[in-house]
């Protein structure tokens, strides 16, 4: 009898939930049982489908059980950092959790992991742009991994109508790492009784992968740009003749984005606009800073115009893109019915501001400042795959035709124009005090509670310091400083915390400076 192995091998599977982890697991555990290895598998819940992933951990002892004779394995019920020979993870964060957990070793593990993206809930509620960077995590990847193998298997199961966990298998049985013939695996598919076509499909596609047959694209795909609008074409025709070519691309996307917002009248209203933003960035040297007036104005003043109010969700949420969008998620096929139930809760904030102004703003002010008010909200539940469903949204998405006499649209374009003049007002005494007001506005931004906090540091913020150095009242080189560092806090976190902290230290410099 040879001799045997000195432990077994681990691995470790991190998925959200939904995607298969357990499936996966069990698939892996049949087929090492085919092979008359002793294996252990356990499993320990996340929290909930993107705050936390079910981690999955298996030992499977390289030998049948008629080598060991009397002896008795004592098998691991949880993975422990530097002992993993596998991790597979089903997204890419996952494993970056993984890495920071040291269960990944140049000395020991193959790393399996799907390079596609599900966005975290820390990342979604970020202020600012709270993504994580994939290429950071992609690098460590190669460093910490004695092998790693990466790429979007996601994207690959949706192209093939397979799914992503059975890709994974084919992974897993293609890298080698577990001494189990590739029919075993086959044959754990086919006898789980479970969509096995579709299932042995993704296997398949997995090996071709690790043997190279199965090729895929290495470029990143280009971002998609939305075609123009016929009526749009004429405006970004002017932007083309007009802008410089730094800006061209912002504001032509600021045009289509207005005119499906609202309108080809309101796209020329964002253009006239702009126009003296950018006469103004001529007059000041806007060519040798890279035209950054012009073209952070000209962002910020698209969104700002395109402000998110209960016509614009109803919009979204009612269009064809979205329910192709949502088919193609769950797999359906072109003869599948699916269900789909929007949930929606909009406070009083939110119903109060598609009122006609005349009624909305005595309502507002009645109730600012009222408990209730900030409480109160309407929750609904609206199954856009029935008629009466999607023809309440869709009728609510037609209402475009009445925003511009609705109580938010009035105060949006009073808060705008103000924001304008402060812009103009700052490039008189200082053009990057210019720039920082004008990015000031990436503060106002989103729906509901988020938009309601963002308004209230942006205004903080614009009455402390962007009114009074853009009118000279405080040093308007200190402001471009003091912008930046309080535009950054603010981003940082909801709660307000970083902002209260970088409020008091530009409180506190002046008495140190006074005090020395």
């Amino acid at each position: 009898m040879s001799a045997l192995p000195e432990r077994p091998i681990s691995m470790v599977i991190g998925a959200l939930g939904g995607e298969g982890g357990g499936v996966l697991t069990t698939w892996v555990v049949r087929a090492a049982e085919m092979c008359r290895f002793p294996t252990q598998s356990t499993s320990i819940p996340g929290v909930a489908q993107r705050t936390g992933a079910t981690t999955y951990y298996v030992e499977i002892f390289p030998a049948p059980h008629e080598d060991l004779g009397s002896q008795e394995l004592v098998m691991a019920l949880y993975p422990a950092p530097g002992n993993m020979d596998i991790v597979v993870t089903s997204e890419l964060m996952e494993a970056g959790r993984m890495l920071e957990n040291g269960m990944v070793t140049p000395d020991r593990t193959t790393l399996i992991a799907s390079t596609h993206r599900v966005y975290s809930v820390v990342e979604k509620s970020a202020m600012g742009d709270g993504l994580f960077r994939a290429d950071k995590l992609d690098n460590a990847a190669q460093k910490l991994a004695k092998r790693a193998v990466l790429f979007d298997m996601a994207t690959l199961s949706q192209k093939e109508g397979t799914v992503l966990n059975a890709i994974v298998l084919g992974v897993i049985a293609g890298s080698g790492e577990l001494p189990i013939p590739v029919d075993n695996f086959r044959k754990s598919i086919s006898e789980s009784g479970v969509a096995v076509e579709s299932n042995l499909k993704g296997f398949e596609l997995g090996l071709a992968y690790m043997s190279g047959e199965l090729k895929l694209p290495n470029a990143v795909p280009e971002k998609k740009i939305p075609k123009a609008r016929p009526s749009a074409e004429s405006l970004i025709t002017d932007v083309l003749a007009t802008y410089p070519a730094e800006a061209q691309a912002i504001v032509s996307e600021g045009v289509k984005r207005l005119v499906d917002y609202q309108n080809p009248a309101y796209a020329k209203l964002y253009l006239d606009r702009l126009s003296e933003i950018l006469t103004i960035d001529r007059e000041r040297g806007g060519e040798r800073n890279g035209w950054a007036l012009t073209v952070e104005t000209g962002r910020y003043l698209a969104l700002m115009m395109s402000y998110e109010d209960i016509i614009r969700v109803a919009d979204l949420k009612s269009r064809r893109s979205r329910m192709e969008r949502v088919r193609a998620d769950v797999l359906a096929k072109p003869d599948e019915p699916i269900h789909v139930t929007e949930f929606l809760k909009p406070g009083f904030d939110e119903m109060t501001s598609v009122m006609p102004s005349w009624l909305g703003r005595p309502i507002m002010n009645w109730a600012r400042g009222k408990e209730w008010a900030n409480n109160y909200n309407f929750a609904m539940r609206v199954r856009t795959d029935t008629i009466n469903g999607f023809m309440r949204l869709w009728t609510l998405s037609k209402l475009r035709f009445y925003r511009p006499k609705t109580y938010r649209y009035q105060e949006e374009q009073k808060a705008i124009e103000g924001w304008l003049n402060t812009v103009r007002s700052a490039a008189a005494l200082h053009y990057q005090l210019a720039v920082e007001v004008a990015e000031l506005a990436n503060l106002r931004k989103g729906y509901s509670d988020t938009h309601k906090r963002g308004l209230q540091n942006f205004t903080r913020i614009m009455d402390k310091v962007g009114v009074p150095c853009s009118t000279a009242a405080k040093d308007p080189a200190w402001g471009v400083n003091a912008l930046s560092k309080l535009r950054a806090a603010a981003l940082a976190d909801p709660e307000g915390d970083a902002l209260e902290k970088a409020f008091s230290e530009l409180d506190a410099a002046p008495q140190a400076a006074a005090a020395e």
